[in-house]
């Protein structure tokens, strides 16, 4: 029997509605930072503010109340608000981006997740640590998955995994209820510290073999839901286009780091330990070419972010097959982006001086932060370049794209 749709036609918001809706959640996050540092999580609150603003349904399918806008539009939301409080952010960027995995899950999935409550979300632990035992219509999943951010506001878990078929084991996603596992607190950290990115825990838990999608399916955008589903938005070929998710974050931290730093020096003289005190800092050459620097870098990691994003939603729109060229390509994009808006912030705040070190100046958490997001195995330059340059050079490229 077919499965109805939770909502056929939702009226979609016009853009620069919803992104000025971000922009309000990132003057609150921006009040809020030090707050939610502390509590190392977004609160619930905040969560529910960005529910409430419906930016969640940016990537969520149109038949369960989603607006099917793309990832030009979601990376342009996470950098607004991550450009607020880079957790904060993280944590929306994570949310959001997970809505576009489960729509490329099997429908019975969808419908679990969504069809009781449509703006459920979900936190994601790629690795597959855990074991999984193959069982009558289904799997019996173990293990411990860290790194799960948000996962303190999700109602959902997708968990890496090797998956147990007949014929051997392929790895994929085990997509769980939270009702399902535990949360170990275990997240003290420098940067992004309120991210909230702890340890979800399962013990012999149950789960449905419709609730399982595959790495190679989602790696050449062919997934059960993807099949589904007439919008080529879940055709994009996964890793071609999820690494947006870490790098829309650490844009909108780039941002919010000139911002702040530009606040900071406008009507501010130096002090001088001993000479050279009261002279406005906007004056020194040093200081203004660190500015022009940080903006420069910006411009082009942005540049990059949004060719890229194009160019895939049109070959995919096209009914072309994404090829290892351009998977290849964007992932060295994801990388380099990551590394332009990091130095973008460092430029900032080694220009900023013994103010910005106090820990509630905004520049100084912007640089733990976006410090934080760039040691992400996925964006770790060395891994990504040294993969594209094999690819290159002919050789077997070693890792994930």
């Amino acid at each position: 029997m077919a499965l109805a749709a939770v909502s056929e036609n939702p009226v979609k918001p016009d853009i620069g509605v919803l992104l000025a809706r971000a922009q309000q959640i990132a003057r609150v996050a921006r009040e809020r930072a030090l707050e939610t540092e502390a509590a190392r999580r977004v609160s619930s609150e905040m969560v529910d503010m960005m529910r409430d603003a419906e930016l969640f349904k940016l990537m969520q399918p149109a038949a369960f109340g989603g607006y099917e806008l793309g990832y030009d539009v979601f990376v342009e939301a996470v950098a607004t608000i991550a450009a607020g409080d880079g957790s904060t952010g993280w944590v929306y960027s994570l949310g959001a981006v997970h809505q576009w995995l489960i729509a490329c899950y099997p429908l019975e999935a969808q419908h679990d997740v969504w069809g009781s409550r449509p703006d459920a979300i979900a936190a994601v632990s790629y690795a597959p640590t855990g074991k999984a035992d193959q069982v009558d219509g289904g799997f019996r999943l173990s293990g411990r998955w860290s790194f799960a951010s948000g996962c303190d506001n999700a109602q959902w878990g997708i968990l890496g995994g090797m998956i147990p078929f007949d014929g051997g084991v392929k790895p994929g996603f085990f997509l769980v209820p939270c009702e399902d596992y535990a949360i170990d607190d275990d997240w003290y950290t420098m940067g992004l510290a309120g991210t909230g990115s702890k340890t979800i825990v399962l013990d012999n838990v149950f789960v449905p073999r419709h609730r399982i999608a595959t790495f190679a399916d989602l790696l050449t955008g062919n997934g059960a839901g993807s099949k589904a589903n007439p919008n080529p938005l879940y055709r994009q070929p996964m890793l071609a286009v999820v690494p947006q998710c870490l790098v829309g974050p650490a844009l909108g931290m780039a941002r919010g780091a000139v911002t702040a730093f530009l606040d900071q020096v406008g009507n501010r003289s130096t002090r001088g330990a001993v000479a050279g005190g009261n002279n406005r800092m906007a004056e020194f050459a040093t200081v203004q070419m660190r500015v022009a620097e940080a903006t420069a870098s910006i411009d082009a990691a942005q540049l990059m972010i949004h060719r890229d994003l194009r160019e895939t939603a049109d070959a995919v729109g096209r009914g072309e097959t994404i090829g290892v060229d351009m998977r290849l390509r964007n992932r060295l994009t994801h990388a380099f982006a990551a590394r332009l808006l990091t130095q973008a912030v460092d430029a900032v705040f080694l220009a900023a001086g013994g103010s910005a070190l106090g820990l509630k100046h905004p520049v100084q958490r912007f640089w733990r932060d976006i410090h934080a997001a760039s040691s992400h195995i996925s964006l770790n330059w060395d891994a990504v370049s040294s993969m594209y340059g094999q690819h290159a050079f002919g050789l077997e490229p070693k890792g994930q794209y």
